[in-house]
């Protein structure tokens, strides 16, 4: 083999030795660099389609996942509403004509006392009619209409100025807005009672109330200490 045998010199032998080798060689070449050119086309495809999927992944997200479920939203649950609580009326004021008799809601009874007495002694009240409307109104005044009455602290009525000493009188008057009558009444600082047949006696020491009337009006009560 490394000697050649033939009519032809060595050299030529030899040279299509060579030749042949390089032929062989580069056969085999061509056929390594092809097998790797496919696998490395296949290799860049399969790598190309996996990021055009991860792209068109990471691109356009799922709807889920942009798009909340409606079952997952919770929707706050309105407070109570409480029924509108109706508007009170506030009471009407009463109407007072004018000229007209003035009616007992307008008119203001006052009872005046001196506070503190003595024993026996014969002290003056008062009895006071105020006209609270803005326009003038009649009433009739007459002292068989008018009464104070003297109570202890239990309530007992003692003393009655009309119950020994009944008056009669006519007295219709016009009040004007705001206008005051005074009418004085001196007390015997005795006790009596509506036939005026017991005994009338003088009221201890104590603190009582004293209340008077017009026909169908009633004062507050005034507070009188006897001592």
């Amino acid at each position: 083999m490394l000697h050649p045998v033939g009519p032809l010199p060595a050299a030529v032998y030899w040279r299509r030795r060579l030749l042949v080798l390089v032929l062989l060689l580069a056969v085999l070449g061509g056929g390594v660099w092809l097998g790797a050119a496919l696998l490395t086309g296949s290799d860049s495809e399969a790598t190309a389609a996996e990021a055009t999927t991860t792209s068109t992944s990471a691109g356009a997200p799922a709807l889920d996942r942009v798009v909340p479920s409606l079952a997952s939203v919770q929707t706050p649950t309105p407070p109570p509403t409480s029924p509108p609580t109706p508007a009170t009326a506030a009471p009407a004021a009463p109407v007072q004509e004018a000229g007209a008799p003035c009616r007992d809601e307008v008119l203001a009874l006052e009872v005046r006392t001196p506070g503190t007495v003595a024993t026996g002694s014969r002290p003056v009240f008062e009895l006071v009619v105020t006209n609270t409307a803005t326009v003038p109104c009649t009433r009739v005044l007459d002292k068989g209409l008018q009464e104070m009455v003297l109570l202890d602290a239990g309530g007992n009525r003692l003393w009655g100025s009309n119950d020994c000493v009944p008056e009669a009188s006519s007295d219709t008057r016009t009040l004007a807005p705001g206008e005051q009558v005074v009418f004085p009444l001196t007390w015997s600082g005795t006790t009596s009672e509506p036939t005026c047949t017991a005994a009338r006696v003088p009221v201890g020491p104590g603190q009582y109330v004293l209340r008077a009337r017009l026909d169908t009006k009633t004062s507050p009560d005034a507070v009188l200490q006897i001592s």
